[in-house]
């Protein structure tokens, strides 16, 4: 086992590698990059001074040095403006410097907060942790006992109508979802039941301990409900159809004819191995939706969270918190997908990835 990990960690580098280079290929080709939003900016300003002095006055031209609207700006301005940022040098070198930060877990300051991107991602990871931790422990309380239930009836009328209520969840989309949660229960058309946006209430610092608890879990209830949607369907048919393929063994067979119980043969047989895959996929389910629902959960719900930083680094050409957050990301995905694959053997010896690679 211990070659099949280090095999897994070496594999790591070139794949991490593999996503830094096409992501930072195609940026090369998007339009608009943060020297340019510089540029506008400045413009938009000097043209919004011309129109309140009433002069319109024609700065004269000259070359822009590539980049559109640059015009009537010294063109040593542009160039300290490429030095700052780093755009003086070839491509290839920036890549491979920025690779080589990332390696020393040196991941530059954002261009336009004045803060260095780690300390962006850790103030910012609490309210996806939150979102991604509730939904998953959630999708688990819930699927498991009802996916059992599925199958324990399967063929059933409550079998029918329940699968007829998770597809239709299952088909909703996520962002839809949380607008209608919002629109019947946060104060739209219907109910004023729970705020409209954030993790607290004002002057929560102040709350007594009680009332800090309930005023967060009254906040968390609208966001991880549409986060664990997607999740809590997916989980459920997985769990009735792990359970129908455990019940339709020969062992399940022998121990009805030997007389025993149905609840002692489904929890004291049946269910340790059909958990099996369930169990072992907690990391990668958690993964999915930290990762999958967190930007369209944080901006609905005005949640300053990790998926809301990156939605809005590549709105405003941020690069270091892009790429930053890019290798975060990258690099917890790819551990995780590692420590599912421990999980499945921890939780089932018979599994051998090294034996299925020979």
């Amino acid at each position: 086992m211990g070659a099949y990990i280090l095999r897994r960690l070496l594999l790591v580098i070139p794949t991490l590698f593999g996503i830094m280079l096409i992501n930072f290929v195609l940026v090369q080709f998007v339009p608009g990059g943060p020297i340019e939003q510089i540029i506008s900016q400045l413009e938009d300003a000097g043209a919004a001074t011309d129109r309140i002095s009433g002069g319109a006055s024609e700065v004269g031209g000259g070359e822009d040095g590539g980049y559109q609207g640059a015009r009537g700006l010294p063109a040593d301005f542009i160039e300290d403006l490429e030095r700052q940022f780093g755009f003086d040098k070839p491509a290839w070198q920036r890549f491979l410097g920025m690779l080589w930060n990332y390696i020393q877990f040196d991941f530059g300051e954002s261009y336009f907060r004045s803060i260095s991107v780690i300390d962006l991602v850790l103030e910012k990871m609490p309210v996806s942790i939150t979102l991604g931790l509730w939904s998953t422990l959630i999708a688990y309380v819930i699927s498991i006992p009802l996916g059992i239930r599925k199958a324990v009836r399967d063929g059933s009328r409550f079998d029918t109508w329940t699968s007829a209520i998770i597809i239709a969840a299952y088909a909703i989309p996520g962002f839809l979802f949380a607008i209608m949660l919002l629109v019947f229960f946060a104060g739209g058309s219907y109910f004023q039941w729970f705020p409209l946006r954030g993790l607290t209430s004002d002057g929560w610092e102040d709350f007594s301990t009680w009332h800090k608890i309930t005023d967060y879990l009254w906040h968390i209830v609208l966001p991880v409900t549409a986060a664990t949607i997607g999740a809590f369907a997916t989980l459920t048919l997985l769990t009735k159809n792990s359970f129908l393929d455990e019940i339709r063994k020969q062992y399940v067979v022998t121990a009805r004819a030997k007389g025993l119980k149905e609840t002692r043969i489904l929890y004291g047989h049946v269910f340790r191995n059909a958990m099996l895959i369930i169990i072992a996929g907690f990391p990668g389910l958690f993964l999915a939706v930290l990762f999958g629902s967190s930007l369209i959960i944080e901006v609905i719900f005005s949640l300053d969270g990790l998926g809301r930083l990156g939605f809005e680094a590549v709105l405003n050409r941020d690069y270091p918190v892009v790429f930053g957050t890019l290798y975060f990301f990258g690099l917890i995905g790819l551990l995780i997908g590692i420590v599912s694959d421990l999980m499945y053997v921890w939780v089932d010896p018979r599994i051998d990835f090294e034996s299925r690679e020979t």
